[in-house]
């Protein structure tokens, strides 16, 4: 199993310099501690300080020489030429794989922000990612639906770039295993549900494999909630301001919360379930919490070897 990270990038500081500076020291810490992967999110519109992901993955790159890198990218927010220029350029910058996670996106206030709407968000989704994916290979594209005419792109990635696309619908499944990508999962997901929608993916990935289409071993992401302390107590001490109001709508059941040996136990189960890969996202904690709980992600990431 592999395991990376997902780092916070809102940050409530008075000093915006601060912020940057905490995910750039997290990302040096997850390097130091081995991580397999590193990503950041995306959300727009905000009034707390939101580091945007291309500039700060821009600069996070340098701190995380060849293991891949990526950024969430939520498609129907993005015109699709522009999108494929940042992957291209990003992916250029990084000397290892490139990965673009997404989805569909589900906060209104971003869409409204960004001059989109959710009526047409799935639509706007599988045409985008049609044009990044044929853009990011070399191909001139056109698009009817987005008045798009012979578009081209360059810097292209020096090698095809990973899809993530996170879902929780069957259909959104479907989609994943058609257009070759792997499944990036919910992180308030509980094991049943989780093992229930693991043997879904497959069976869509199966199917697709038959039909001609995507190759290779099915990849089963799971974006876990997490806070790694020497101490089961430690851990819970740390995580129950956060806790007590009320964390994104996640049952505490779902989160990994405590030591080493604890959550080690408990990605192990996930493996079981099926899943190939967990993606931490940090919670919101200290820095110097958050800086000792990815130095131990290492010790849980070699308890998994």
């Amino acid at each position: 199993m592999r395991i990376g990270v997902s780092l916070s990038s809102t940050h409530r500081v008075d000093d915006h310099r601060d912020g940057a500076r905490f995910m750039i020291e997290r990302a040096r810490a997850a390097h130091q501690a081995g991580l397999d992967h590193l990503g950041v999110g995306d959300h727009h519109s905000s009034a707390v300080p939101y580091y945007q992901n291309v500039p700060i993955l821009g600069r996070l790159l340098a701190e995380w020489e060849e293991r891949p890198a990526g950024a969430l990218f939520l498609l129907p927010l993005w015109n699709p030429v522009l999108l494929a220029e940042q992957i291209g350029t990003l992916a250029s910058i990084h000397s290892g794989p490139f990965i673009v996670q997404t989805g569909l996106g589900s906060r209104a206030p971003d869409f409204a922000a960004m001059g989109k709407t959710m009526d047409t968000r799935v639509g706007d989704f599988e045409e985008t990612f049609r044009i990044v994916d044929a853009l990011l290979v070399g191909e001139t594209v056109s698009s009817e639906r987005f008045g798009i005419v012979d578009a081209q792109i360059a810097p292209r990635p020096a090698e095809r770039v990973e899809w993530w696309f996170g879902t929780g619908a069957d259909v959104g499944l479907a989609r994943a295993a058609r257009c070759g990508a792997a499944w990036y999962a919910s992180p308030g997901l509980s094991f049943d549900a989780g093992r229930e929608l693991a043997a879904r993916y497959r069976e869509h990935h199966g199917a697709a494999q038959r039909n001609g289409g995507t190759a290779g071993e099915p990849k089963l992401v799971l974006r876990q909630d997490a806070i790694v302390a020497a101490t089961s107590d430690a851990a819970r001490e740390a995580a129950m301001p956060i806790l007590e109001g009320g964390y994104r709508g996640i049952a505490p059941e779902n989160l990994a919360i405590g030591s080493v040996e604890e959550v080690t136990e408990r990605f192990a189960e996930w493996r079981d379930v099926g899943f190939t890969d967990i993606s931490v996202r940090q919670m919101s904690v200290p820095q110097d919490v958050a800086l000792e709980s990815l130095a131990l992600l290492g010790e849980v990431r070699e308890a998994l070897q």
